[in-house]
């Protein structure tokens, strides 16, 4: 099908994505001339109303940045702090905190693959459409997310915003006594997850591959979650950074169309999330998520199998899920309860640096104190807004094939965006929500 002049398409609404925005697209004699992922959504501020604040006070208050991943942003912003204050949280404390990062990981992992990703394999236009045709495989969902939810109600005090963290640790830790009919609720998680990874290893995957470089943290010996070193694969070559250099290394700018900042290392966009994360740390994946990640058809990062096809994302955090369950069942099996629900965390003047891995990728925090602990600077960089560039690529290459093996007409091509979004779990505002598509022919 071959369109003259301009030609503008609208879609209402991007459904099972978070957030406000736009996508343009330029196409002249076939060709993708530009693809602009414009956000939209208006200022929060969270850096500024940061400023003056105690140092006790950011784990909850960027906490309301995600309603899915608050986890993320307490765990960070506990991170910067505890380091600007020259504390370091080890023991079962860490362990505990691990562990809650484990019950946002299954929570949102299984929210995204069951409620907004699935329904694009299976043809369905709704996780509520794809209940009527699959009704047991998204109760499993939903058991997984509960059990993840189980662990942040426990731990944090309840499932969303939780109010249980502090600096230092936590305001109560539990029992052994009360982890105990979590453990049970896990094991039968477990065997969800595992069947998870069998179904959506079975989807049709399209043809894609993601060429920028790829960023996540890594911690030899274990699989990062709420710690690490910013590693970046750029071709075969591997670097890494300390965390403190991590705005030096990653510099953010304006675009014209866009509301989130851009990012770049070495002047390249990159990609964060869950590919990244496979590909530099899937070596110590448990036992298990190893051999499911195997049959899969992952690859084995052991021998240097790198996953860079989007599409595939789906499958990588459902082992990712698998992981975080059988994580969970570990450090409750070890568990001792510590002598002090927190660590002192006294205030002082410095600057501190912290990132951790949220579902979708690394989020880095930085503060400035004051001798006193009042908050004189605050910087956020969300793993969503680190991908947009990156995100545009992907749309880009992606739409010029398809353009390449014969035009598949505007609605295949507003379905197939959409699709490649997703694939990328956006979460702009920390999120994005698409009202308009427009795709300009000349």
């Amino acid at each position: 099908m071959t369109h003259r002049g301009s030609r503008v398409l609208h879609v209402g609404s991007l459904a099972r994505v978070e957030g406000e925005g736009a996508l343009h697209l330029r196409v002249h004699e076939q060709k993708v001339e530009e693809a602009r992922l414009q956000i939209y959504e208006p200022p929060r501020f969270f850096e500024a109303f940061l400023r003056g604040r105690a140092h006790t006070e950011p784990p909850d208050i960027t906490a309301r940045v995600c309603g899915i991943c608050p986890v993320a942003y307490q765990m960070s912003a506990c991170a910067a702090l505890e380091d600007a204050c020259g504390v370091t949280v080890g023991g079962q404390l860490a362990a505990l905190r691990r562990l809650l990062y484990c019950g946002e990981w299954i929570e949102s992992h299984a929210l995204h693959i069951y409620l907004l990703h699935a329904p694009d394999f299976l043809g369905a236009a709704s996780a509520i459409e794809l209940a009527r045709s699959h009704r047991n495989v998204v109760e499993r969902g939903l058991r997984l997310k509960q059990a993840g939810n189980a662990l942040m109600e426990l731990l944090g005090g309840r499932a969303i915003h939780p109010v249980n963290v502090r600096l230092g640790g936590f305001y109560r830790v539990p029992t052994r006594a009360e982890l105990r009919p979590l453990a049970e609720q896990l094991r039968h998680a477990r065997d969800d997850a595992w069947e998870t990874v069998r179904w959506v290893a079975g989807f049709d995957f399209p043809e894609a591959e993601v060429e920028v470089p790829l960023l996540a943290l890594a911690e030899p010996g274990r699989y990062a979650i709420d710690g690490g070193t910013p590693t970046l694969l750029a071709g075969e070559r591997l670097r890494q950074f300390p965390v403190h250099a991590f705005t030096a290394e990653v510099v953010e700018h304006q675009v014209p169309h866009s509301t989130a900042l851009h990012a770049s290392i070495d002047g390249s966009p990159y990609l964060t999330g869950p590919l990244a994360r496979y590909t530099l740390s899937g070596r110590w994946l448990s036992p298990l998520a190893r051999r499911a990640a195997l049959e899969a058809g992952l690859g084995d990062p052991w021998e240097g199998v790198a996953c860079r096809n989007p599409f595939r994302s789906v499958v990588v955090r459902a082992v990712e899920t698998l992981y975080a369950v059988d994580e969970a069942l570990r450090i409750i099996e070890a568990y001792e309860p510590p002598a002090a629900a927190h660590l002192d965390v006294p205030p002082r003047a410095g600057t501190g640096h912290g990132a951790t891995e949220a579902p979708r990728g690394v989020l880095y925090h930085r503060y400035r104190l004051t001798a006193d602990g009042t908050v004189a600077d605050a910087r956020l960089v969300p793993p969503t807004a680190q991908n947009q560039a990156a995100i545009e690529l992907d749309l880009r290459r992606l739409v010029q094939r398809e353009l390449d093996a014969g035009d598949p007409g505007d609605a295949a091509l507003t379905a197939l965006c959409e699709r490649a979004i997703r694939n990328h779990d956006p979460c702009i505002s920390c999120s994005t929500h698409f009202l308009d598509l427009t795709v300009e022919r000349t």
